[in-house]
């Protein structure tokens, strides 16, 4: 997806509509900023509001995505071409989430470790001992709490029996055994408990 064409796109279609950057956004509930970054190629609308600024340039989303224009001809091609690059993007983006969630919970694992360890070799007062513990634990929980969640909604988890892709509940990641990304959950489709694996699509 060429971020600068489809600003052009946005830009050129504004203006034949005799819209400002600040009639759009006002129709978008939106800043005029944010026109002004789409229309520089900084930036691509949010999945809720290319709807609505599809509809606001009469356009169809596979035009903007295309950032022209297309007749009947070229509109399947660009079709499957523009969900080939969004499901490569969406794949980028779920890998840089999973990468994430590892380093969120190392150095959330590491920290408690070092106030663990400070807490009890370093010749400190009592009670700060117990509040360096206390701040490494809360600090462990809430990385690890939102280490879960990455985890949770990135990509998906395929069942062992039935090979059905589904995003699990929160409490179901939170609390079933697992190994790494693997984890022992029942399948929302087949109700069987499997060991089910976390893949990116």
């Amino acid at each position: 997806m060429d971020l600068q064409k489809t600003g052009r796109f946005i830009k050129e279609l504004r203006k034949e509509k005799s819209l400002t950057q600040t009639d759009l956004a006002q129709k978008l509930c939106i800043s005029e900023k944010t026109i002004s970054k789409w229309e520089c190629g900084n930036g691509f609308p949010d999945t809720s509001l290319i709807l609505p600024l599809c509809e606001a340039l009469d356009i169809t989303s596979n035009e903007l995505l295309s950032g022209k224009k297309l007749s009947s001809s070229e509109y399947k091609t660009e079709a499957e071409k523009n969900l080939c690059i969004l499901k490569s993007q969406q794949e980028k983006s779920t890998k840089f989430l999973l990468m994430l969630e590892i380093v969120i919970g190392f150095i959330v694992s590491a920290n408690l470790l070092f106030l663990v360890l400070l807490s009890s070799f370093a010749m400190l007062p009592a009670w700060l001992r117990i509040c360096l513990i206390i701040f490494g634990f809360i600090q462990f929980v809430v990385g690890i709490s939102f280490a879960v969640a990455i985890e949770k909604d990135a990509g998906f988890y395929e069942c062992a029996h039935c090979h059905h892709k589904y995003i699990p509940t929160y409490n179901s990641v939170l609390w079933s055994m697992h190994v790494n990304r693997t984890r022992y959950m029942k399948c929302p489709k087949c109700n069987k408990k499997s060991w089910q694996k976390k893949v990116i699509n």
